[in-house]
């Protein structure tokens, strides 16, 4: 019998289709099992009112086979099956869909309540199997029929459809395993482990069971007795037909059915982790877009969220077939160390089943999930501390860099969230800072600084300490952005306390300091032209209580910044400096020793100076350009 042509699409259309629409060859198998379970749907939905049908729920299967010799891959159904015409409609014309037309033909109701989610919308997951196969042969008895046909292809060259010989109503697909080649291990997908896996992975959520037959090991009393006189028993092997997919997910029952324990012995066995989550996240939407998802917090921090190859995301499903191994559109970046699964029957999908046909849908169900997220955080910080600080140690970072990742977008959303770190070491939200605050404090002070230690020692700090207010530790460059992007909290704004004017002074101090500026200018516009333009500035402080000297900054560029921005990979553009500023403490005993040796000694000044700006650097955490002559200056003095 000659061949006839794919009636709507050319060679070069089945070529795009197998070689450029699916990234993974392995997806064959779950495109085939959809089918199955597309077919098994619509004959057991016409159950429900014809009774000539004969079948019932429990009668439906899908059944797997391999011949590694034939090199043969075999699925088959027991559902509505198809006439010479559904061939002609469904498998000569590409991208042609059964599923589809049945779907628009029920406009999504429902009958005795059974819900009808068809997933084949596209008519390709089809030709899938010929990512793997050279030959694939149908052979369909339709339901109603007492005719069976067979339609073969090699390919885009193709089809031929015959009358076939079929005893019940249902479809096989036989898939004729292509040779290997290099780079290429088709074999692989003749192995029994292999096909197994593929079925747990990709369709284990089907609602009919997918059952294989396996060889156990079988043990036979032989009669005889061995020297000991224990009973001599022969190994042999018998097939047991066996159901590979769990049907009905743990995500897709109620809470009466499943346990939150029972969701965590989900989570470990489902993400390899022998710690359990530290909360579980159930949710059942209806609305713009029904979807079912099951989420997890991990208790401990991962040790995959670390790597560089890390790959954020949910794992997405539509009526039991996973679409997406990792969706990170489902999440929002600061979550992306939450785990879990999301099943909606109302995505739209693209022909390939591997990514959306649009998002709409997506972003609904991801606003709602973020949600969900930040409420059982905080849930778990108002009720159960320790586990919330725990939480925070092992994922903040990824809060707050995940907070500026969208321009500050999200920052808002996550105040909450967050802790900070004081000096007395304690971590405070930003609300339970400001609660504890005197009511006499003007700002929330904070400082830049990489441990407990080096914000204690900032001499900067001294007056804000002795005024019994606590200073929040800022650990990383992007918590310095946050706090600039919060501008304040309860109405309270926000204090570097090494840039910023602290708001502490009386204004009849700050007419002392100034008048002090005045009187020994002198000695300022001294260090100022020794140091050149090693600074900016060089003025008296009004932050120092017993510390001699300080490095403070002008203007928006701060130390922090500057050094954030060096460590940036090079752009071809200069990286923003800070302005330094010079303090100094006229009233520490190291002033007076200046201010004699202007006076008698201008080159133990001009030494006095460069010591000055040096400690200044070291106590801002600043490295010295030539520490072999810092270290010469300070021995020469004595």
């Amino acid at each position: 019998m000659s061949k006839k042509q794919f009636q709507s699409e050319s060679k070069r259309m089945l070529d795009l289709m197998i070689n450029s629409i699916y990234t993974h060859k392995e997806i064959f198998l779950r495109e085939i099992i959809s089918n199955a379970s597309d077919a098994i749907d619509k004959l057991c939905f016409l159950s429900l009112t014809d009774e000539n049908v004969g079948m019932s729920k429990e009668d439906f299967n899908i059944f797997v086979s391999l011949d590694p010799n034939e090199r043969i891959i075999k699925v088959s159904d027991n559902g509505i099956g198809m006439s010479k015409d559904d061939m002609e409609q469904n498998l000569g014309v590409i991208a042609k869909s059964g599923s589809m037309d049945f779907k628009q033909e029920l406009d999504n109701t429902t009958k005795e309540g059974m819900a009808v989610d068809i997933i084949g919308q596209f008519g390709v997951g089809f030709y899938s199997s010929f990512l793997i196969s050279d030959k694939v042969t149908v052979i369909s008895k339709r339901y109603g029929s007492d005719e069976a046909w067979q339609w073969e292809s090699e390919g885009s060259d193709g089809y031929t459809i015959t009358k076939a010989s079929k005893d019940t109503v249902g479809t096989d697909v036989i898939m004729h395993v292509k040779p290997d080649k290099e780079g290429e291990n088709y074999s692989d997908f003749l192995q029994l482990w292999k096909v197994m896996h593929l079925i747990k992975k990709y369709s284990n959520y089907i609602r009919w069971p997918i059952q294989m037959d396996i060889e156990v090991p079988d043990y036979r009393d032989t009669g005889e007795k061995d020297a000991d006189g224990k009973p001599v028993m022969e190994k042999t092997t018998v097939i047991e037909r066996e159901t590979l997919n769990s049907m009905v997910p743990i995500w897709q029952r109620s809470k009466t059915e499943v346990s939150d324990e029972d969701c965590i012995e989900f989570y470990k066995e489902k993400f390899h982790d022998s710690e359990e989550p530290a909360a579980v996240i159930r949710v059942n939407a209806e609305g713009q877009v029904s979807y079912k998802a099951l989420l997890f917090i991990p208790g401990r921090q991962l040790l995959s969220f670390m790597h560089s190859d890390y790959e954020p995301g949910l794992q997405l499903y539509s009526s039991g077939v996973m679409i997406m191994e990792k969706c990170p559109d489902l999440i929002a970046e600061s979550f992306y160390f939450v785990r879990g699964i999301v099943d909606s029957p109302d995505l739209s999908l693209n022909i390939s089943r591997e990514t959306l046909q649009h998002d709409r849908q997506l972003r609904i169900i991801a606003q709602n999930l973020n949600k969900r997220i930040k409420n059982e955080l905080i849930k778990m910080q108002e009720n159960d501390r320790p586990k919330y600080e725990k939480f925070y140690d092992n994922y903040g970072r990824q809060l707050r860099y995940g907070a500026v990742a969208t321009a500050g977008q999200d920052l808002e959303s996550l105040r909450d969230l967050l802790l900070f770190e004081t000096d007395v070491d304690t971590k405070k939200t930003l609300k339970e800072y400001t609660d504890a605050m005197p009511s006499e404090q003007p700002f929330i002070y904070y400082a830049m600084g990489d441990s407990i230690e080096k914000i204690l020692k900032l001499p900067q700090g001294e007056l804000v300490r002795s005024k019994g207010y606590e200073i929040i530790r800022l650990p990383e460059e992007v918590d310095e952005f946050i706090i600039e992007k919060l501008i304040s909290h309860a109405d309270k704004k926000f204090c570097n306390i090494v840039t910023q004017d602290l708001g502490i002074e009386s204004e009849e101090e700050k007419e002392e300091t100034a008048k002090k500026q005045d009187e020994l200018k002198d000695v300022l516009d001294f260090v100022k032209e020794t140091l050149g333009d090693k600074v900016s500035a060089v003025r008296l402080s009004r932050k120092l209580l017993t510390a001699p000297v300080c490095m403070t900054t002008d203007g928006t560029v701060t130390l922090e910044m500057e050094r954030y921005f060096k460590r940036m990979p090079d752009l071809g553009l200069d990286a923003p400096k800070a302005e330094r500023v010079l303090e100094l403490n006229s009233e520490h005993p190291s002033f007076k020793a200046l201010q004699d040796a202007i006076e008698n000694d201008v080159e133990r000044a001009k030494k006095l100076a460069q010591i000055y700006h040096s400690q200044a650097l070291l106590i801002a955490g600043e490295p010295l350009e030539d520490p072999s002559t810092f270290a010469e200056t300070v021995c020469s003095l004595f």
